[in-house]
């Protein structure tokens, strides 16, 4: 019989706030954290959604000296995976086997783009060029806590941190490790922002999933993590889960290389697989956090997706990508905190900036967020380029 795996901690940091009670007081005031960028050294004016504070700021805030090489995206994932520690009480010192797995496909590329010319000129600069592999990344998040016996690093693009928990979730029901801290991480770079710019998918104004005026996404960061445990670990250390994992599915369409099938057939499959292993038929899912990016491509897919998992019966949607942006790599961690958050606290995030229904879909998103509803289990969507479909099912038990 397979292993019964919990949640019972969580970390964020994004452009909603810093740890889960800015996060919580941002998504239930439905603020945004998109705005202008003040970090990212750029000739361009795009919105996104930057983790408002400075890498000086993140380095004293972990007691981490301000000479040492630690990148942007490394200091998101030390802070949320510390908190997501600290949430879930883990004696990390006490001779558990616990594995870091961080999604990341960046990793710390916003350095060695900064110092390109360096590289070229001279060898005054090349320390950061270690710090640009994502595994090297990783292991310096890792290293930071020194109490992790597996550590890896899932790169399937906007996928990566729902991947991550995939993986942490088939170690633990393998026994190859007690507990995992699972999720990813993703600053912004100019790499992100000029390649997305060129395919011609990022929107001037504030994006709005789902909405049939949609011009495109606003690129996000951040990183989020979960703590997971199976079932007899709790139970031994007398703590009370958050939620439980109950299914999960991944399924690669390879439709195009950035671009999703239009029937959305890799999408379908994915959340049917959750399903299927979660044992609850789709009339049981209360809330779907879907991807949803805003781009033309994305949301008429899932959205078609959806159609073809739930028929007549579907759930709540939101995407809550118009609150953090596009955290890409980050975002199935970023969107399992939020999902969760949702369950515990009983709301249902707003897809802010909706405003026009979509013909080609037979629903319209949450536009407004929604108080005092019972979520018992909730899927949440991450869909990365090449068609790598990953969902997740969160369930209150």
């Amino acid at each position: 019989m397979p292993r019964r795996v919990f949640v019972t901690g969580m970390g964020i940091v994004s452009g909603l706030g810093i740890g889960l009670e800015e996060t919580l007081s941002s998504l239930k005031n439905s603020r945004s954290g998109i705005g202008k960028i003040k970090y990212l050294d750029t000739v361009h004016d795009l919105p996104c959604a930057e983790v408002p504070l400075s890498e000086m700021e993140m380095k004293h805030l972990l007691d981490i000296p301000a000479d040492k090489i630690v990148t942007r995206t490394a200091l998101m994932a030390i802070l949320a995976a510390k908190e997501a520690l600290q949430n879930s009480r883990f004696p990390v010192k006490e001779g558990y086997r616990i594995a870091f797995i961080n999604g990341t496909t960046v990793g710390g590329m916003e350095k060695s783009e900064l110092y390109y010319f360096d590289f070229l000129e001279n060898d005054t600069r090349n320390d950061y060029i270690e710090a640009h592999d994502c595994g090297s990344l990783t292991e310096t998040i890792a290293d930071y806590f020194g109490a992790f016996s597996y550590v890896s690093t899932p790169s399937t693009a906007c996928s990566s941190a729902a991947n991550a928990i995939v993986l942490g979730m088939n170690l633990i029901e393998n026994r190859l490790v007690d507990a995992a801290v699972v999720g990813g991480s993703e600053c912004i770079t100019k790499f992100h922002l000029n390649g997305f710019n060129s395919l011609m998918i990022l929107d001037k104004e504030p994006c709005r999933p789902f909405d049939a005026t949609r011009a495109g996404l606003n690129l996000g960061e951040g990183a989020a993590f979960l703590v997971l445990e199976p079932e007899e670990l709790c139970s031994q250390r007398g703590v009370e889960p958050l939620c439980r994992v109950s299914g999960y599915g991944n399924a690669c369409d390879a439709y195009h290389q950035t671009a999703s099938s239009p029937e959305g057939k890799g999408a379908a499959l994915a959340m049917k697989k959750a399903l299927e292993m979660s044992g609850i038929d789709s009339y049981s899912v209360n809330y779907i956090n879907a991807h949803g990016t805003g781009t033309s491509n994305n949301d008429e897919s899932e959205g078609r997706a959806i159609m073809s998992v739930f028929g007549d019966h579907i759930p709540p949607v939101s995407s809550t990508k118009g609150l953090t942006g596009h955290t890409t790599s980050a975002a199935g961690g970023v969107e399992a905190v939020i999902s969760i958050l949702a369950m515990l606290y009983r709301f249902i995030p707003a897809n802010v900036n909706f405003r026009n229904q979509m013909p080609e879909l037979s629903f319209s998103p949450v536009a407004e967020m929604v108080e005092n509803v019972d979520l018992k289990h909730v899927l949440s969507n991450s869909f990365g380029f090449g068609g790598n479909n990953t969902s997740v099912i969160f369930s209150k038990e």
